[in-house]
């Protein structure tokens, strides 16, 4: 059984992959990998949707 917690402000997010298009192209990226460093995540989540 998967335990999930809430993410909270000012704590490290935990780990994930996600699918990106990133210099012309389709690739995975993840989290993980800008460890020390700032990261903004951007999504738009009304895309594609009548919202």
């Amino acid at each position: 059984m998967e335990v999930r917690t809430m993410i909270k402000a000012g704590k490290p997010a935990p780990d994930f992959s996600a699918p990106a298009y990133y210099q012309g192209r389709f690739t995975h990226v993840e989290l993980s990998r800008y460890r020390e460093q700032w990261v903004v995540l951007y999504f738009y989540g009304g895309d594609y949707t009548f919202v």
